[in-house]
């Protein structure tokens, strides 16, 4: 991988700027965020005489996913990095300035020093769950909406009328995506059994194991659980120089929130019905910690906890616990 050209490429929702860095030199090029972009970006390749590339681009999602995938499939070795690790990387070089053509140039820079690791497309019934995930994230932040309007908006009849019919709809969709989340892992034999074995821990239901799975496509491609722990955002990141500055730890937060933001919830529910996480929390109290840094080292436990069914194949032992 080291010594491939590197392709450093910024997506935007249209077009994508690249930069390759060959033999000592720095060529640019942009192309529509586009089937036709991409072959376009093929033949260019061709043209430099670089048939084999290690590409790196941000994870920005919809805008990034075909482009990685296309050049994944024509052999190219590709690298989806955090945007905040480029931004970091930015800002230990003091660099100021912001346009594609320097971004682009940045990434190849970052992918020259950092050698991230390859990127592996997941699965198309991991890619399937995680859009029904997320639809069904959306509808109920809309009906959330619509309910604050009901109490806070004026309370004029034809208006609550209307959005009543709205939320009555909703909950009409809510349900029925629910069903096909739930028949999309039952009829898929490997998200199935990674689904029963997260609802086995308790405080975590069957709709958590959803969001994971969907989530952190490649959950159960960890080899170790504190690279699960960064990609979920729930590292410590500690604030000390010498003796002068000792601030106190947080999370990283440079991670998918989606996957703190469903462990939240299951991780106040296994404070109070788990007996491995009761007595873990009961053990932060003794030492001090107030109620927000234990619930997000119990967030942090339940992760090493799922490390631990998925990669042993065994359900969760409330007697004995999972050690990850």
């Amino acid at each position: 991988m080291t010594s491939l050209p590197k392709l450093g490429i910024d997506v935007a929702k249209k077009t994508f700027r690249v930069a390759l860095h060959h033999n000592g030199k720095v060529r640019h090029k942009q192309f529509p965020n586009m089937p036709a972009g991409f072959t376009e970006l093929a033949q260019w390749l061709e043209k430099q005489g670089v048939p084999h590339v290690h590409a790196c681009l941000e994870a920005t999602g919809s805008y990034s996913d075909a482009l990685s995938r296309f050049l994944y499939e024509a052999g190219h070795t590709v690298s989806l990095v955090n945007p905040a690790r480029i931004k970091a990387f930015a800002q230990s070089r003091l660099i100021r300035t912001k346009n594609d053509k320097l971004d682009a140039d940045l990434i190849a820079r970052y992918c020259e020093e950092a050698k991230p690791e390859a990127w592996t497309p997941p699965q198309p019934a991991v890619v399937e769950l995680q859009a029904l995930v997320r639809h069904l994230e959306s509808l109920i932040e809309t009906r959330q909406q619509l309910r604050n309007r009901l109490t806070d908006g004026p309370q004029i009849e034809p208006v609550l009328a209307s959005l009543r019919k709205l939320i009555e709809q909703i909950d009409a969709e809510i349900g029925e995506v629910e069903q096909q989340i739930e028949q999309h892992i039952n009829q898929n034999p490997n998200l199935k059994q990674q689904a029963d074995l997260i609802d086995s821990i308790i405080g975590l239901g069957p709709k958590t194991a959803a969001k994971l799975l969907g989530e952190i496509p490649q959950l159960t491609t960890y080899k170790r659980v504190e690279q699960l722990v960064a990609y979920a955002g729930l590292n410590p990141k500690e604030r000390q120089s010498g003796t002068s500055i000792k601030g106190q730890s947080r999370i990283s937060k440079t991670g998918n929130s989606r996957v703190r933001k469903a462990l939240y919830m299951p991780a106040v529910v296994a404070m109070k019905h788990n007996p491995i996480i009761r007595n873990f929390a009961e053990k932060l109290e003794a030492r001090g910690l107030c109620k927000l840094a234990i619930v997000t080292a119990v967030m942090r436990k339940l992760l090493h906890i799922v490390f631990g069914v998925l990669k042993t194949g065994k359900i969760f032992d409330p007697d004995y616990g999972v050690t990850a």
